[in-house]
């Protein structure tokens, strides 16, 4: 359990700094592209697709980041409610059903990734593969957070996030 703490910890200081860098690129390139818009006429073409492509990598890595955090939204009046029994029942059976999607994300994510590995984005030329690996990339991060929750849940019995 502790390498599995010590590699989550090492994901999410990637996990932030990727962020950190994507929001950098945000910061520049859109004001970029509307002062090219509206002041010299012609939008750089490239632009836009590196405004999509950063979004999406911010918004997975961050969902790793949140996720460990606790920031998602979860509806716990009902488990609050439950008898203790019943509600880590339910807390598991959440967890579980989670880690199923987040592989299933992760395997199909990479199968995506992969098979785009030819084609290229038309304004920056890169491999499509770089944006679609955010999809597996992100969600083995909430893969790996998911089953450290699991775990500790599962042995210690101690509830980490306020999740679902």
């Amino acid at each position: 359990m502790g390498i599995l703490v010590s590699l989550n910890r090492l994901f999410l200081k990637l996990a932030e700094w990727g962020v950190i860098i994507g929001m950098g690129i945000l910061v520049v390139v859109i004001p970029y592209e509307v002062f090219g818009r509206y002041v010299l006429g012609d939008m750089p073409p490239w632009s836009a697709e590196l405004t999509t492509f950063t979004l999406v990598w911010i918004s997975l890595l961050g969902s790793a980041i949140g996720l460990k955090k606790g920031y998602q939204v979860g509806i716990t009046f009902v488990l609050e409610r439950l008898p203790l029994r019943i509600s880590r029942g339910v807390r598991f059976v959440g967890l579980i059903f989670m880690l199923l999607f987040l592989g299933i994300m992760v395997y199909y994510g990479a199968d995506q990734a992969l098979y785009n590995v030819h084609q290229t984005s038309p304004a920056l030329g890169i491999p499509m593969t770089v944006p679609y690996a955010a999809i597996p990339v992100g969600a083995f991060m909430m893969w790996a957070v998911t089953l450290e929750e699991l775990l500790q849940f599962f042995y210690a019995g101690v509830e980490t996030t306020n999740r679902m």
